[in-house]
This record gives C-alpha cells, sequence and structure tokens, in this order.
C-alpha cells in the first residue's frame, strides 16, 4: 500500500512537472511572438526628420474611446469586420505637441477616410488647429471630396485645396428615424410602453409611424442650434458670411447647373476652397514648406501615429507620479455590471472612479461623458461613486461631449461643476420601459400557451403571453418611481426645487447652450476648461498631472493589440470593406434594440438620444 502511495507521488510530481515544463513552453512561445511583432511593428515607425510636416489622417469615426476590449478589435481588424475609430484625444495631442516641435514645420490634413464625428468632437479638435496655426505654422487641407464634416475641419486650415474632379458637400443636419409600427402591426407584435415625459421619445421608434409633435418641437430646436454652430464656425475660419454657407447648401441644385454642372468650380466660386489642385500639385506645395522628399517625390512627412508613439515614450518617462488630475471616460451606452471600451459599464467605470478615490496622487477626478444613457441601475452605481469620491474631499467635475442625455446626464449630475459644449446634446430627463410580447405571432403558426400559476404574478411577464394587468401596473409604477427619483436628485444636487425640474424635464433634449440657461449646466467649455476648473477646485498651482485613467492592460491584451496592428498591416487592402445601407442598418439596430429590451427584462431605461 505505501509502496503504490509512492508510485502514485512520483507519477503526480512528474505529471505536475511535465505540466509546468508546458506553461513555460507556452509562455515562452508567446514571448516570442510578442517580441517579433514588437520588433516588427517598431521597425516600420520611420525617423522623424528635422524638416517634415505632419500628416493628420483620421479614419472612420472619431470618439472619445474605442469600441471593443484589446482581443476583441484585433479579431475584429484581422477579420476586416471592425469598424474604424481614432481617438480624439489622440489627434489632439499631437496637434498641441506639434504645435512646439521645431521638426515639425506644417500641418496637413488628410480627411478622405474621416467617416463620423459628432460637432463638439470637431470643434475641440478644431481649436487644436487654430492653437497651432497661431504658433506661426501653416495648415493645409486637401481633398478628392469633401463631407460636411471633413469640411469643417479642413475649412480651419490656411489653405484649402480640392481635387479638379472633386466636390464638396454641405447638407446641413438632419433627423429622421426609423419607425417600425408598422412592421410590428403586421407581425401582430404586441408592444407594452410605459413612460414619464411627454417629450420622452426614444421609444417612439417601436409605437409609431411618424414623427411625434413633441418630438418634432424640441428636435427643431436642437437641430437648429448644431447648425448655427457649424455655419457660423465654419464662417468665421473661411472670413465669410454664415449666410453663405446656408446659401451653398439652399441655392446648390441652380448654381451647380449654372457653372456646367462642375461640383469643384461651384466650391471654388463660393469661396469655401483655395484652389484646385491634383494631389501631386498639392504635395508640391507643402513641400516648398516641408523640404522634398528625394525618394518619394513628395514632401516630408510623418503620419500622426508614428508620432503618437513618440509621444508616448516621452510621457512614460517624464512621469513624475505627484498629485494631479484623473480623466476618466464615459463613453457608449450605459449597461450593468462590466463593459468593455465603447460601452459604460455599471460596475467598470465605478471601479475607476473608486481607484481614484483611493489614489493618494489623484487630487481631483474629470469625468467625460458621451453617452445616450441607458440602465438606470447602472447610472445610479456610478452616480454613487461620484458622491463618495466628492465625500472623501477630491473635487469632481463633468465634462460633456457630443451627448450626455438622460443616463448620460445622470452620472454627471453630482459633479461639483457640470461643462458642455454649447453643441453637446444632453437633458432627456425621462424614463420609459418597453416589453414586448409575440403571442398573436406564434397564434399564426399554430404555437399556443396554456397553463396555471399560484399567484397573479407567476407568468404575467412572458414574451408568449399576453401581458397580464398586475404587471402593467407594477411597470407604470416603477417608471413613475424611477421618473421621481430621477427629478428628486437632479433638484437635490442642483439646490432646486423639484417643480422647477420637473418643469424643464419631461424627457426635454437641450443643446448644452440652452441647457446652462436652463441650470442643469454651469459652464461652456471642453475638456481642457473642465480640467482647470478640478485644478482650481483642488487647490493645485501649475504644473500638475493629467492622467487619462484606462483600463489596465495585461500582457495578453498587450500582445493583442500587437496582433491587431500586423493583421491590419497583412489584411488592410486585401479584405473588403462593409457596404453600408443607411435605412436598413437602422431598422436591423432599432429591431436588435427592441429584442434585447425584451431580453434583458430591466423595468426602467433612461435613454436619450443618439446625435452626429
Amino acid at each position: 500500500m505505501g509502496l503504490m502511495r509512492g508510485i502514485g507521488a512520483v507519477v503526480r510530481g512528474l505529471l505536475h512537472a511535465l505540466d509546468g515544463l508546458r506553461k513555460t513552453l507556452h509562455l515562452l512561445l508567446l514571448l516570442l511572438i510578442f517580441g517579433t511583432l514588437l520588433v516588427a511593428s517598431r521597425g516600420s515607425v520611420p525617423l522623424i526628420p528635422r524638416s517634415a510636416a505632419l500628416v493628420l489622417a483620421p479614419e472612420g469615426r472619431i470618439v472619445e474611446e474605442v469600441t471593443g476590449d484589446p482581443l476583441q478589435r484585433a479579431f475584429e481588424r484581422g477579420t476586416g469586420a471592425a469598424r474604424d475609430e481614432t481617438r480624439l484625444r489622440d489627434l489632439i495631442e499631437v496637434v498641441d505637441r506639434a504645435r512646439d516641435d521645431d521638426r515639425i514645420r506644417a500641418l496637413v490634413l488628410d480627411l478622405d477616410e474621416l467617416a463620423g464625428a459628432g460637432l463638439p468632437a470637431l470643434q475641440d479638435l478644431a481649436r487644436s488647429i487654430g492653437w497651432f496655426r497661431e504658433a506661426g505654422k501653416k495648415v493645409y487641407a486637401w481633398g478628392e471630396s469633401f463631407d460636411q464634416r471633413q469640411y469643417y475641419l479642413a475649412a480651419h486650415a490656411d489653405e484649402v485645396y480640392l481635387d479638379p474632379f472633386g466636390y464638396l458637400l454641405l447638407e446641413g443636419y438632419g433627423y429622421y428615424r426609423t419607425y417600425l409600427r408598422g412592421t410590428l402591426d403586421k407581425l401582430d407584435v404586441d408592444l407594452h410602453v410605459f413612460k414619464v415625459g411627454s417629450h420622452k421619445s426614444a421609444a417612439d421608434t417601436f409605437t409609431r409611424s411618424d414623427m411625434s409633435a413633441e418630438d418634432r418641437e424640441q428636435s427643431a430646436i436642437w437641430l437648429g442650434a448644431l447648425w448655427d454652430g457649424y455655419r457660423n464656425d465654419v464662417a468665421s475660419a473661411r472670413k465669410l458670411e454664415p449666410a453663405l454657407i446656408q446659401a451653398y447648401a439652399d441655392e446648390a441644385a441652380p448654381a451647380i447647373r449654372a457653372v456646367g454642372g462642375d461640383l469643384a468650380q461651384y466650391a471654388l466660386a463660393r469661396g469655401l476652397v483655395d484652389g484646385l489642385k491634383t494631389r501631386e500639385e498639392f504635395e508640391q506645395l507643402v513641400a516648398t514648406v516641408a523640404g522634398q522628399d528625394d525618394d518619394t517625390g513628395s514632401f516630408k512627412a510623418v503620419g500622426w501615429g508614428p508620432y503618437l508613439a513618440e509621444l508616448r515614450s516621452e510621457r512614460l518617462l517624464a512621469r513624475r507620479g505627484e498629485e494631479g488630475i484623473d480623466v476618466i471616460v464615459a463613453a457608449g451606452e450605459i449597461l450593468d455590471g462590466e463593459q468593455p471600451p465603447g460601452t459604460v459599464g455599471g460596475d467598470t467605470l465605478a471601479s475607476l472612479l473608486r481607484e481614484a478615490r483611493n489614489d493618494e496622487t489623484t487630487a481631483a477626478v474629470v469625468l467625460r461623458i458621451d453617452s445616450p444613457g441607458g440602465s438606470m441601475m447602472a447610472s445610479e452605481v456610478i452616480r454613487r461613486e461620484v458622491a463618495a469620491l466628492r465625500a472623501a474631499g477630491k473635487p469632481v467635475v463633468a465634462s460633456m461631449g457630443t451627448v450626455a442625455a438622460s443616463g448620460g446626464y445622470y452620472i454627471a449630475m453630482d459633479a461639483d461643476r457640470i461643462f458642455a459644449a454649447p453643441t453637446t446634446i444632453t437633458g432627456s430627463i425621462g424614463v420609459f420601459a418597453i416589453i414586448a410580447t409575440f403571442q398573436r405571432t406564434l397564434e399564426k403558426f399554430g404555437i399556443t400557451n396554456d397553463g396555471f400559476g399560484t399567484t397573479e404574478l407567476a407568468g404575467a411577464v412572458r414574451l408568449d403571453r399576453e401581458l397580464a394587468p398586475p404587471a402593467r401596473e407594477i411597470l407604470q409604477a416603477s417608471v413613475e418611481h424611477a421618473y421621481r427619483t430621477f427629478v428628486d436628485k437632479v433638484a437635490q444636487a442642483r439646490q432646486r426645487r423639484p417643480e422647477e425640474i420637473d418643469g424643464i424635464a419631461q424627457g426635454r433634449v437641450w443643446s448644452g447652450e440652452d441647457a446652462r440657461a436652463a441650470g442643469i449646466v454651469d459652464e461652456l467649455g471642453g475638456v481642457d476648461e473642465a480640467v482647470a476648473e478640478a485644478a482650481r477646485l483642488a487647490g493645485l498651482d501649475e504644473g500638475y498631472d493629467v492622467r487619462w485613467v484606462e483600463h489596465h492592460l495585461n500582457w495578453q491584451e498587450l500582445l493583442a493589440l500587437r496582433m491587431q496592428e500586423a493583421a491590419a498591416r497583412m489584411a488592410g487592402s486585401l479584405l473588403p470593406r462593409r457596404i453600408a445601407l443607411p435605412g436598413l442598418d437602422a431598422a436591423l439596430t432599432e429591431a436588435r434594440g427592441l429584442i434585447a429590451l425584451a431580453e434583458q427584462g430591466r423595468p426602467v431605461y433612461l435613454c436619450g438620444c443618439r446625435v452626429e
């Protein structure tokens, strides 16, 4: 018996040793792959010449935070399924640093791959471009064509050029929604909506076939604020009258015909571009300032990506570990639990806020918000951590980006100060719940449901049964309670009477400027102003650290990011891009949202609007 136990111990020890060897070899193999990809990616980064132009070429949407965890992004990029995104603060950082870099003689805006951005994000980036120009350095923009978002940035250059075969499209802002009521009726889907707020229109997609009068009224106000901001900014940058920007769109049809259908000539004649040049002609123009690259025949250039990599290396070496401001980003829909970047996980964001509260080097926090709202439970989890930070003596300043509506406002309201851009979309203080039941749909296929329960609530909320009256009553009462809670908490945070807040709530959507006038926002400004205010509240002198807090990457995630870069380089031009069908895409997105709401069964949602 003792012999058998001894043999068993030896075997177990041997197996343990072999397993350890396997894990070690596995780790060494992964480290070898990681090292190879690291060397390969670094080897492709060019040295920055003594004289060059910085090429700013954002891809896809400009966002506050990229979507997905590193492993997910690596897989999606490798398969060509990823939606390109460029982080706003990365673009701003390279422009601000290049302003004081003697090697960088000019800034070139290459906007052909820019696919989307909210107006506040464009305004923040344009401000940095303006500071670059104020340093006495030239900014050039050229495009085969410019859409409205691309042109906003291009207009802030010293010189704007368009390809002779190109066009410049300004179409204003529109708010068009896809309505599914007719489809749901054809499918015999019963939709049960419970809401508080006369202007709370989030559920209209499912309950109506057209826009409500309330939604049309409030949308006209914030859409007008966006378009006024766009026209005034572009007109100021180009030294034109705002009315000329309006006329460019309104008079396009007859005016383009008058120039023989030449779209490029139309843009030139209206003063929106400074000239028509081919790419080669434009490159030779920039070369007179940045220098000629003898190898390519173009101008000496450095891409913003490699330049950012150099800045990050400098920042790591310069990190002092002194007291400073933590900037924590809340970007995307607010969801329960842990969530990857690109969405706001209640537990995920609360954890970052808790870390800042316990970090002795964190003097204050700026909560940067770009969210249309979401789960009330997740929003409350985040709000409690904001309140805990303040209770610990650490000021919190909320900084609103493109949108901070409904739940996005909920997580901001307890901050010491709230900053918004004039064109931020915020408010939407209202609550709704929505449940779809499919019993009539199923009956079309001969599927029925029968049974009994021991209480009135047994089986009251099932997708294959009619919603029971007790469930309807409970849901409506729950929504009304959630709305009262929302209003009361806003009133407490803003030091107003609940009746006052209810008067400006009711689900109404506000621009940042109107929200300040209504008293639910304190100041107009971007993240820089919010950081300065946080430093003032914390009593910090000049020279403090500003740290953008991110999810901590472990070595596996770092490896995934390197694999993403390698896969993108290998697959780049070989894989087809996804074809966009806006109307169908919107309908499918809304349908998926309906299914998700039905499946989750959570009764209360704080959802605002999505704006770009």
